[in-house]
């Protein structure tokens, strides 16, 4: 067995390959196909939930509720999701995408048998636009604090000081929209954030990012993703053409194509917890 072929960083959302297992764990059944569209979300850093959609055998279908990453051990051993003990990519294991099923597998659904491949379109919209407006506002947010460092944090995609990197604990993608969450502890500010002038200064901080996020909308720049190889574990990156320069993120999600696709991007920062922050950034689509 060989690792997933995977279509989705092309925007695919059709596919037909071959089965290649079919398998039961405590959540349900999974089917593993040679070649998907589908993205499946990460074991490690399940920030963008995985597609959904159906799979279709001759005239038998299933309703597919998400897709995830399952593993195969050099010496046999099958998991899924987040009974896989390795992060992704470890030597001595097959990647694979899972596609876990929304009930029983249908009788013709056998290894070898040809598969039709249908994800969910609008849901794979949303998500695209969540995770390409995640992206901007961390950016967009390292840039409204560059001032706040007095030592050197490391750059991000931009060359601005990395508050992203330093900070983010958890970043969760939806539909239209992401939630992340920022520790503002003993170790940021060891590291040179002035978290006081920050706290005092939230609301201009806010503004800043949503000016920032505005004309960036405004330039309908494109948005792609460069991949090194066709399996799901070769390396993908999300391009982005912006006035400051093109930002460069390692990502194995799924965006948009150009920024045309935003009406506008907003964040929120709470602070409610001195040490927490929590944006939440919010997309109206265009038509």
């Amino acid at each position: 067995m060989s690792s997933t072929v995977v279509s989705f960083a092309e925007g695919s959302v059709r596919g037909e390959s071959t089965i290649t297992r079919i398998d039961q764990d405590d959540d349900g059944v999974v089917v593993v196909i040679e070649a998907t569209p589908f993205h499946p979300v990460d074991h490690t850093w399940p920030d963008q939930p995985g597609d959904a959609g159906s799979i279709l055998v001759g005239e038998e279908t299933a309703a597919v509720s998400e897709a995830v990453m399952a593993a195969v051990s050099d010496e046999g051993d099958f998991a899924v999701g987040s009974a896989i003990p390795v992060r992704r990519g470890a030597d001595g294991w097959t990647w694979l995408v899972a596609h876990r099923l929304d009930g029983s597998a249908p009788s013709g659904f056998t290894e070898g048998a040809t598969a039709r491949l249908v994800v969910d379109e609008a849901r794979r919209a949303g998500l695209s636009r969540g995770h390409t407006a995640c992206h901007l506002a961390s950016l967009a947010l390292d840039l409204a604090v560059a001032d706040l460092w007095r030592k050197d944090p490391g750059a991000d995609a931009l060359g601005t000081p990395d508050f992203e990197g330093r900070a983010n604990q958890s970043s969760r993608i939806h539909e239209d929209g992401s939630v992340d969450e920022y520790r503002l502890g003993k170790s940021l500010r060891r590291a040179g954030f002035d978290t006081e002038t920050f706290a005092a200064t939230l609301a201009e901080r806010e503004a800043s990012i949503n000016a920032k996020l505005a004309a960036w909308v405004t330039t309908a720049a494109r948005s792609t993703i460069v991949t090194e190889g066709p399996t799901i574990v070769d390396r993908r990156r999300w391009h982005c053409e912006l006035p400051e320069g093109e930002a460069v993120i390692l990502c194995g999600g799924t965006h948009v194509d150009s920024l045309a696709a935003f009406v506008s991007i907003r964040v929120s920062l709470d602070l409610s917890d001195p040490q927490l922050l929590v944006m939440t950034t919010t997309v109206v689509a265009a038509d």
